[in-house]
């Protein structure tokens, strides 16, 4: 089964806890510490739209990009219900962005930069941004960090929800910098009986110089790292690191 085929249905269940309005309240803050203003969003790798459907309802008109057609199914969902103007929802990968013009800023949450386990792959992300995020645009996207990815080795968590069963094990190789998860998904169905479905997700851990080399190499200045959802630096054993960047007036 492909990645997040299965997950796709039940991820919101799942990731009650992300938080996406304080999340949103966040990336509002950094917008605003920029002082570039702000209305077109691109959302990249935007999964089933909490981020989306959070900036949508704050007045921002959003783009949202995602490789999988099943999590797009589930924001193109959310999207029905939103006030505002109503997200365009495109089926890309990362490395393959393609818009038809540009935006203001770009955003890339919940450390989907970890999920670009080739590096040439996050490098021509990058230079794809720099394409369509307009001169002198922002960039924000958050990584975990390689200690937290390093921890989760032999590690195994369980999420139960009502209808819901989920147990994941991880691993980290430390010679390739990435760390796999394996997924059993058991979801009730109406008739009372569970379906199990298994899926494997890979993360790869990148150090924040070689990810600033990269900004730096698209054209993208002015970086920024943060601790997470803060507005100070990342300390030495943080988590989860948010980077801001600008993109250049060329």
């Amino acid at each position: 089964m492909s990645a997040y085929e299965a997950l796709a249905g039940v991820y919101d269940a799942l990731t009650e806890d992300v938080g996406y309005e304080r999340r949103a309240d966040y990336i509002e803050k950094l917008f605003q510490k920029s002082r570039i203003p702000v209305r077109t969003v691109l959302d990249l790798a935007c999964g089933t739209g909490g981020m989306t459907s959070a900036l949508t309802e704050r007045g921002y008109e959003l783009i949202g990009v995602d490789q999988s057609p099943d999590m797009l199914a589930a924001a193109q969902e959310k999207a029905a219900n939103l006030t505002g103007i109503p997200p365009a929802l495109i089926c890309q990968s990362m490395p393959s962005l393609d818009l038809y013009g540009t935006v203001d800023a770009a955003i890339c949450c919940l450390d989907s930069i970890n999920y670009l386990t080739n590096p040439k792959d996050v490098q021509r992300t990058l230079q794809r941004l720099h394409l369509f995020i307009a001169p002198g645009g922002m960039l924000i996207f958050d990584i975990l960090s390689p200690a937290h990815l390093q921890g989760l080795d032999g590690q195994v968590f369980l999420d139960e929800k009502e209808d819901v069963y989920c147990v994941w094990r991880s691993s980290f190789e430390k010679r390739s910098n990435i760390c796999s998860y394996w997924m059993d998904i058991f979801t009730r169905r109406e008739d009372g009986c569970w379906s199990r479905a298994g899926e494997e997700h890979r993360q790869r851990a990148y150090q924040v110089e070689e990810l600033r080399s990269w900004l730096l190499e698209a054209g993208f200045d002015r970086i920024r790292t943060y601790g997470d959802c803060r507005m100070s630096a990342p300390k030495e054993d943080a988590q989860r690191i948010y980077f801001s960047a600008i993109r250049d007036q060329s």
